[in-house]
């Protein structure tokens, strides 16, 4: 039934589907009961009036920002043990939402992802599931998808750096990239840089690992990261929500065997083509848009 589908849908719909496994998948749905916060004292909450919106003098004021300081330090805590590892690999359950092109429905995706990143210019991910199986690699000088069911291979332009590789895979290919926050080499700055509320939820558990539950907004999308306890604060769990999009389509994520400064083998981010591998135009949905003028 799911390769039926996926048939069916554009090709650049399925690659969107496909690199989203990169951060999301499978979790369990949280209470809605709130725990008790962090025992230890929070700075204060900074809260700023709402901006009542132009010529509308009935139309209902936005929420007004609410940064909770321990939150923000949490997310900054993370975000530099994730910079300061040189290398690290994790594994992902995900699951999210893709329209169906024919009825317009919703349809959950279950994905697993194998991820490798060795800084500044090294990466592979290996995707499988629900979607069709799927290789991505980085080798410090080009960005390549590959398709080892149908033997296509796609390849970008020179690229310097796993953040350039990020800003080449958002602007050139127009795949949606949800985990691609945690990869760069400064995770903080991308994170927090559009946040309107910053809350603590508090804390909880996420297989059998103690963590917290932090609840973030930007202006396009809703956002939450369960963040192991202790030094070493790692995401082990993320839900996304797009608000600007067609019935606010949701992606889940669970993290799990993360290892910070392995050893890593060159050659795991090498891609060889195969002598009848037939490589296509990276930039999919240019393309299509060219093929229709």
């Amino acid at each position: 039934m799911h390769k039926k589908l996926i048939d069916m849908m554009p090709k650049h719909i399925v690659l969107s589907a496909i690199v989203l496994a990169l951060s999301v998948p499978g979790c369990a749905i949280e209470s809605n009961t709130l725990v008790n916060p962090p025992t230890q004292p929070l700075e204060k909450v900074e809260q700023q009036p709402a901006t009542q919106p132009a010529n509308s003098a009935t139309a209902t004021p936005a929420p007004a920002p609410i940064i909770e300081q321990y939150a923000l330090d949490r997310l900054k805590q993370m975000s530099e043990t994730l910079a300061a590892a040189k290398s690290f690999t994790y594994s992902s359950n995900n699951f999210m939402e893709v329209q169906s092109p024919v009825t317009g429905q919703f349809i959950t995706l279950f994905v697993n992802t194998n991820v490798a990143l060795q800084r500044p210019n090294k990466f592979r991910a290996d995707v499988f599931g629900d979607v069709p199986s799927f290789q991505l690699y980085f080798d410090g000088s080009n960005f390549t998808a590959f398709d080892p069911e149908k033997n296509n291979h796609s390849v970008s332009e020179p690229l310097s750096t796993i953040d350039d590789m990020l800003a080449y895979v958002a602007s050139k290919s127009h795949i949606n990239f949800p985990s691609a926050d945690f990869l760069y080499s400064n995770p903080y700055s991308v994170m927090g840089k559009n946040l309107t509320h910053a809350i603590v939820i508090g804390p909880t558990m996420v297989n059998g690992l103690p963590c917290e539950h932090f609840a973030y907004m930007e202006p396009g999308i809703n956002l939450e990261i369960w963040i192991s306890s202790g030094k070493k604060a790692l995401p082990l769990r993320m839900a996304m929500t797009y608000k600007q999009a067609t019935n606010f389509p949701r992606y889940m994520i669970e993290y799990k065997d993360w290892k910070l400064n392995p050893k890593l083998k060159k050659n795991i981010f090498l891609f060889k083509a195969a002598n009848n591998a037939k490589r296509i135009e990276f930039d999919i949905a240019q393309s299509h848009k060219n093929q229709n003028k």
